[in-house]
């Protein structure tokens, strides 16, 4: 969305007073939906961790194992909390290439942005019938379930492929102003837990600071302090903590790893993975089945 020397008219609702840890992602993936208070944000970052990039994009490609390997197990419908902005690749496509015209799609994020391109390149690339974009918020369950059932497109009454991908350590607060240590996080995700229908899969990638090198812990502290300073607080839990996210689902092999390490081999051919030793990666990955 941005063009060659001018700055595209924002969607309604977009906040440019500050920068959106979405556009960001996006900007770090090499994509076009952001502006320069964006931009200028994730420059500030890859100036002193130029490591951030290969980051996003082991985790991006993470996705698209994911993607591949659920169809691969007969997955027919995927809701992507969190989407983002679909750079690089989008989950419909991946499974288009296992299962042609069989997979339908629905991406849910807050970000206007992330939102509007969706919607924009769905019309352009997608099928309506199978694939859609909702503006939403996670820290509604019950609403948002609403949503996607109205849509027509999923039926929650068969089993999903829910993917929760590096949108967990974004903090989810109850309400603006409340302080950074009420996350909402365990709770939200055990409610969407509970509304799964059994065969469905959950899909999670989230950044730790355990067991990663000393220069990569001093690297998240200072991601997190340039975040929460921006008003976008986030959080990074322990391998114990993003475990239990799954709750009871039985957690499938390889277990929750390193981006990098998660079913290498649902890779495409021409998948360039950064060539990251596996803590360099900063997030942890895996998926679990609710029997």
């Amino acid at each position: 969305m941005t063009t060659s020397g001018s700055e595209p008219f924002p969607p309604a609702g977009v906040d440019l007073s500050r920068p959106s840890i979405a556009r960001i992602y996006d900007y770090f993936l090499g994509g076009d939906a952001n502006w320069e208070i964006d931009r200028q944000f994730a420059e500030k970052l890859l100036d002193e961790f130029s490591i951030l990039r290969p980051i996003a994009r082991s985790n991006r490609l993470f996705l698209h194992r994911l993607v591949r390997y659920l169809t691969k197990q007969g997955i027919r419908q995927f809701v992507d909390l969190g989407s983002g902005v679909p750079t690089m690749g989008h989950a419909h496509e991946v499974a288009e290439q296992v299962a042609p015209g069989q997979v339908r799609v629905a991406y849910v994020d807050h970000e206007p942005v992330a939102v509007a391109h969706s919607r924009s390149l769905l019309r352009q690339y997608g099928d309506e019938d199978r694939h859609t974009a909702i503006q939403g918020d996670l820290r509604d369950p019950a609403g948002l379930w609403e949503k996607i059932a109205e849509t027509g497109v999923i039926d929650l009454d068969e089993p999903v492929g829910l993917l929760m991908i590096a949108v967990l350590h974004i903090q989810q607060l109850p309400s603006p102003g409340s302080a950074a240590s009420d996350d909402l996080g365990p709770q939200l995700v055990s409610t969407y837990r509970d509304l799964l229908v059994p065969g469905s899969y959950l899909g999670i990638s989230h950044v730790t600071d355990e067991g990663v090198s000393d220069e990569s812990a001093a690297m998240l502290r200072r991601i997190k302090q340039r975040y929460d300073e921006s008003g976008s607080p986030v959080i990074w839990r322990t391998a114990r903590e993003i475990r239990d996210l799954f709750g009871d689902f039985r957690i499938i092999e390889p277990g929750l790893v390193w981006t990098p390490k998660w079913h290498p081999e649902e890779a495409e051919v021409t998948d360039d993975t950064p060539a990251l030793a596996d803590a360099q990666s900063i997030v942890l990955a895996g998926a679990a089945l609710k029997e």
